[in-house]
């Protein structure tokens, strides 16, 4: 007899406000093999990843099940894993190209999971997969910053869910933090997750740059709006400088006004390893475990803010809407079937 879980999902794309948006679903549990982890969920949490997801029609019958961030407990391992054992508390961000984390029980390749923190909770952990991974890899990996260099970064959208991490990345890694924010909530929140500097990103950011004394910048992390920053950011990067966007464009970008500054544009995208099947894809299992370490040494603070419970079609339609508000500070994590 096939044994069954809960699940949220849809089948069709639809506005939140139509009760269809998110169904609760009982659907079989699925089998392990290879190098998958059977994870029993214990929290995920919502990012806009998953709102621009849900705009997507499902391509066959089965319903869509979104979630890219969760926390929970290894229940099988696959027989070519080797790196988790039954029991283990593991957090991950997982694969977009895969039934996602919103469903009691998922299968995760095992090289994108590491074990949970210890010191914090499942809802705790669940919030940072996706933005820690996200932004390591952008500071570490596509603008390759060198630790103790000090050098400065301005990350646009610093109070958000990549922000907040980045911030505290970047700030571990010994660089100048300049972030933008605007509301006077948002501004508290970025300097307590180690911005030095807060810019405006509702007012023009080149002359609030040189009235800090800084005529360039050496990093560019955008986290909103590339379209909007792109002029901002082509005059203030330095020489040589690095900008990386998370944030895909609408419109062509001139990257014609980096050509004298020999300065480097270069995207991120955390789905990108799993997605293509890299040849690094494990890299995201050490950056996990990397991740949890700074944790649980309280080098880095989760960036939980709100807990809903349970996880069920009404409670993720409430996050989905938080995320959406474009008002959020931190992340916003479901708990509890």
């Amino acid at each position: 007899m096939t044994e069954l879980m809960k699940a949220v999902g849809y089948y069709h794309a639809l506005p939140l406000e139509n009760p269809d948006s998110f169904l609760d679903l009982t659907l079989p549990i699925p089998n392990v093999s290879g190098r998958d982890l059977l994870i029993e969920v214990k929290a995920v949490s919502v990012n806009p990843v998953d709102t621009k997801q849900r705009t997507l029609e499902p391509q066959n019958l089965e319903p869509r099940i979104l979630g890219f961030d969760a926390a929970g407990v290894v229940k099988a391992v696959g027989p070519d894993c080797t790196l988790f054992s039954q029991g283990d508390e593991v957090f991950y961000a997982g694969d977009v190209t895969r039934p996602g984390s919103n469903s009691h029980f998922q299968l995760v390749d095992e090289r994108l999971v590491a074990k949970k923190p210890s010191q914090l909770t499942f809802a705790e952990a669940a919030a940072m997969p996706l933005t820690s991974l996200t932004a390591y890899e952008a500071l570490f990996e596509r603008l390759a910053i060198e630790p103790n260099s000090g050098k400065t970064i301005l990350i646009i959208a610093a109070s958000g869910g990549v922000g907040s991490i980045a911030t505290q990345l970047a700030n571990h890694a010994g660089l100048t933090v300049i972030g933008t924010a605007s509301r006077p909530e948002t501004v508290a929140w970025t300097k307590e997750h180690g911005t030095a500097i807060v810019l405006n990103h509702h007012q023009p950011l080149p002359p609030q740059l040189h009235v800090q004394g800084y005529d360039y910048v050496d990093y560019i992390l955008c986290l909103n709006n590339t379209d909007a920053y792109w002029d901002a950011m082509a005059e203030l990067i330095a020489p040589q400088g690095k900008i990386c966007s998370i944030v895909e464009n609408e419109h062509p970008l001139e990257l014609g006004k980096l050509k004298s500054k020999s300065a480097t544009f270069v995207w991120e995208f955390m789905f990108t390893k799993a997605m293509y099947q890299t040849k690094d894809l494990y890299s995201q299992h050490e950056i996990l475990k990397t991740i949890s370490q700074l944790l649980d040494q309280g080098a880095l603070r989760s960036t939980l803010t709100e807990t809903l419970r349970p996880i069920s079609a009404k409670t993720m339609r409430a996050a989905h809407q938080k995320v959406e508000s474009g008002k959020m500070i931190g992340k916003v994590v479901l708990e509890s079937y």
